[in-house]
């Protein structure tokens, strides 16, 4: 079933090269299936043209940091910090904050 749902957001994401939302949902579903190093490539796709507010950069820092890519991680969360405070998600700040001191 998530080949399926891959296959088709690859197809969207070829036909609508511009809209970012499809590259978003093809790393949630990298995610799903545990294909880290496709999930890191995915988000990083999403994020060179998406103005994110810090989700998709928290998803990338947990990536990394499964993976003990640790300094990639920590930088993932820091423009997360600055995406989610431009976008004004105080509470998602707070966490990504609390993600880095209790490293």
């Amino acid at each position: 079933m998530s080949e399926d749902r891959i296959a088709a957001l690859q197809k969207m994401i070829a036909e609508h090269p511009d809209d970012p939302r499809p590259r978003f949902g093809l790393a949630l579903e990298y995610e799903k299936a545990g294909r880290w190093e496709d999930v890191i490539a995915a988000l990083r796709d999403y994020l060179s043209i998406a103005d994110d507010e810090g989700n998709a950069w928290g998803r990338l820092g947990a990536t990394l940091r499964t993976l003990g890519r640790e300094e990639e991680a920590r930088e993932a969360y820091r423009l997360g910090i600055a995406a989610a405070t431009r976008h004004n998600h105080p509470t998602m700040v707070g966490e990504f904050e609390d993600i880095l001191e209790e490293w």
